[in-house]
């Protein structure tokens, strides 16, 4: 028996399932590529010949996405990414006193104390620091992103860049480029440069205690891991599954809420091979103007978002 994760994020889609000592049984790591829906039905898809419904006996949604995802499977949990971070960090070890989690298209800090949160920082404004402004330079360099960190670790001399803004950030690295400078040194330059942004940026305020986690897709760059550990001092920790561990977390929480209720909503994995359909209107019912979107499994709503007000989701008809 099984406890199934899906963190619906701007960048990629996870689903994990856990057994009942917590640890993952398999995985899976998806693009979500602007259409959140066909991201999680394609990871059940994979599920659905290995495994069978009656195996899962909860779910739980994160990310961005997880209303809709929580829609689509019948999830018995809905949990914001700080707390999923969380309760996966503790629950790899319970000492953690700051997590780190750097995704595809934004970074955050959670800082706790006795096993709770206490404090949370989220930077979602700008793009510089997170995995897509990598990506981006890691192809603009044709290098693959695999060894970005590798490259950066070469560096003898750190080139210094702009790092407070993704675009001052691009070309400051081509006008080093042009300069001559050394490939690695601009790529260690970069690193650091990110690692300042997110410390005077999402970091502003926040005391970083150790024991330090650091989480997201990002922490795969050993060159990121390395500028955050000169920068702060001290030894920076990354968990073997870092990169899944919102979705490890939303799956532990699912997993307490049905031990208490006793049935999982989860709708089976037939759910990969049904036709959603979106669509959008605008409510005239009030001055906001709300633009509602209704996800539609044939003629049933299984889902509708976007209003302020809950007049739309709460009933979940149009």
């Amino acid at each position: 028996m099984y406890y199934m994760g899906v963190d619906v994020g701007s960048v990629s889609t996870d689903i994990v399932l856990i057994d009942n000592s917590m640890k993952i049984v398999d995985k899976i790591y998806l693009r979500t590529k602007g259409r959140p829906i066909k991201a999680v039905q394609n990871g059940l898809r994979m599920f659905k010949d290995k495994y069978d419904t009656k195996q899962i006996e909860a779910v739980g949604t994160t990310g961005s996405g997880r209303h809709i995802a929580a829609a689509l499977v019948g999830a018995d949990a809905v949990k914001n990414e700080i707390t999923a971070h969380a309760v996966a960090a503790l629950t790899v070890d319970k000492d953690v006193k700051t997590i780190i989690e750097i995704g595809g298209q934004d970074s955050k800090i959670i800082t706790l104390k006795g096993g709770v949160v206490t404090d949370f920082a989220m930077n979602t404004v700008c793009a510089a620091g997170t995995g897509s402004f990598l990506d981006r330079q890691a192809e603009r360099l044709e290098i693959p992103i695999e060894k970005f960190g590798e490259y950066a670790l070469k560096s003898t001399v750190p080139v210094r860049i702009a790092g407070r803004c993704a675009v001052f950030a691009e070309s400051d690295m081509i006008h080093k480029q042009q300069l001559g400078y050394n490939e690695s040194d601009i790529i260690m330059g970069l690193c650091e440069a990110l690692v300042r942004n997110y410390l005077s940026n999402v970091g502003k305020g926040k005391e970083i205690q150790q024991k330090v986690f650091f989480q997201g897709g990002v922490a795969a760059n050993t060159g990121i891991r390395k500028a955050f550990e000169d920068s702060l001092g001290f030894k920076v920790y990354i968990p073997e599954n870092y990169d899944v561990m919102g979705a490890i977390g939303s799956a532990i929480i699912a997993a307490e809420g049905v031990k208490k209720r006793g049935k999982t909503s989860f709708k089976g994995f037939d759910i990969a091979d049904r036709e959603f359909v979106s669509q959008s209107f605008e409510c005239k019912g009030c001055p906001n103007r709300c633009e509602v979107v209704n996800i539609k499994d044939g003629s049933s709503v299984v889902g509708c978002f976007g209003d302020r007000c809950g007049k739309w989701s709460e009933k979940m008809i149009i």
